[in-house]
């Protein structure tokens, strides 16, 4: 994968998210929650490939 991703791939995430929250403030809870849930399975991830 490219490494200029790494860099630009959050910020531009954030910003859509913060758009989208702006245009429609119950997306606010479902952008919550896919948040934990990809994070939480990212860090267990290494743990089980160990």
């Amino acid at each position: 994968m490219n490494m200029s991703f790494f860099m630009v791939g959050p910020p531009l995430v954030s910003l859509l998210s913060g758009i989208a929250i702006l245009i429609w403030p119950r997306l606010l809870n479902y952008i919550v929650a896919f948040y934990l849930i990809v994070f939480g399975l990212a860090g267990l991830v290494p743990l089980t490939l160990v």
